[in-house]
């Protein structure tokens, strides 16, 4: 018999999997439609210092996970190992969910690098007075922007109970501006807070006088070559910056290989180098697991941990959407699954990392 929470828990789950409101497209390609672009240089494992073996039998192995749709490896800036999977293809946009949080901090190191935002410091009210002028006494209002990015707002805020809500408000930002700070959190706790990040949506919309998949396609995917995407909105018509993005793995991947390169796309700077260090070291414990990483940590919007004993950084989707960053080993590693009920999340999340920590221990 399915209990009420968990029927309300997978409502949640396909909220946070599917986000809500219109569908927005990116730029299509020029070329024939169903035909993907020859965008990574592909090269032997074994002449990356990989175990072909070992990594061939990753591969194999992946079709035995049913919610699987992809896995591919980059290994000093080429593509290594590839496979689809459940009628998956590289032409294909999937759902990457909550990666979508770590693509929007590249946006925001983008941000400030051009000055559109003041700083890590500027609070919720600076960077949208007018909103949080209609909730005098709002506790988000004195949130700082870094706060956000790094987990600990200190606000109450349930992803279990509060995602359905949170889709269904038409009016995100005043959702989040009505949200009480959490008196039993300790200081500086990590919590998971979608509200929050939504805000950064608005934000950079405000702060570049652009429609947020706009600055994307701009500042960010233009320049890695990146020509297809579809963006999920909110009720309010903006780009759901906590879960609403589509992209081919092999973009995704390019997103992951920029980060490990210290923000370059085949020799171009396309994020500071400094945002980069900053977003994928640990500013302080995470209370989400999954195995085998240990020390589990938080940057901005980026998961921390240690794999095999390699420092490691990764954008975490529901369903097992991983972007997983080995900067030390040169490595990149891109998955996507379909999302599953509440109750095989986390086991679903363990199957998939299980087979990119054999991908690690397979590089030399």
């Amino acid at each position: 018999m399915t209990s009420r929470r968990e029927l309300m828990l997978a409502g949640a789950a396909a909220a946070l999997a599917t986000g809500c409101g219109g569908l927005r497209s990116g730029p299509q390609p020029s070329n024939v439609p169903g035909v993907v672009p020859s965008d990574w240089q592909t090269a032997a494992p074994e002449s990356q210092g990989i175990d072909p073996a070992a990594l061939a039998d990753v591969l194999r192995d992946g079709a035995q996970l049913p919610p699987l749709r992809s896995l591919l490896v980059v290994r000093n800036g080429v593509l290594v190992g590839e496979r689809y999977y459940g009628g998956a293809s590289a032409a294909d946009l999937l759902a990457i969910n909550s990666v979508t949080k770590s693509v929007s901090s590249m946006l925001v190191g983008q941000a400030l690098q051009k000055g559109a935002l003041p700083g890590l410091s500027a609070t919720v009210g600076q960077l949208l007075p007018d909103a949080a002028a209609q909730v005098p006494g709002s506790a988000v209002a004195g949130i700082t922007l870094e706060k956000i990015l790094l987990g600990r707002t200190g606000l109450a805020f349930d992803w279990t109970t509060q995602t359905n809500a949170l889709a269904a408000a038409p009016d995100p930002v005043r959702f989040a501006l009505d949200l009480p700070a959490n008196p039993a959190a300790r200081p500086d706790a990590w919590s998971y807070n979608d509200a929050a990040v939504g805000l950064l949506s608005p934000i950079l919309r405000r702060a570049h006088g652009l429609d947020l998949a706009d600055v994307a396609a701009r500042d960010l995917f233009a320049p890695l070559g990146i020509e297809r995407f579809a963006w999920r909105r909110d009720r309010a018509g903006n780009p759901i910056t906590y879960g609403g993005l589509s992209l081919r793995t092999r973009d995704m991947l390019k997103l992951a290989w920029t980060m490990v390169d210290g923000g370059r796309w085949r020799g171009t700077q396309v994020l500071p180098a400094a945002w980069v260090a900053d977003s994928t070291r640990p500013h302080g414990p995470a209370s989400w697991r999954v195995t085998p990483v240990t020390d589990v940590g938080y940057g901005y919007l980026w998961f921390t941990g240690l794999l095999h004993g390699r420092r490691v950084a990764w954008g975490w989707g529901y369903g097992a959407q991983f972007a997983l960053l080995v900067p030390e080993l040169r490595l990149a590693v891109a998955t996507a699954a379909t999302a599953p009920q509440i109750g095989a999340l986390a086991g679903q999340n363990d199957a998939v990392m299980a087979l990119v920590a054999r991908i690690v221990r397979a590089t030399a």
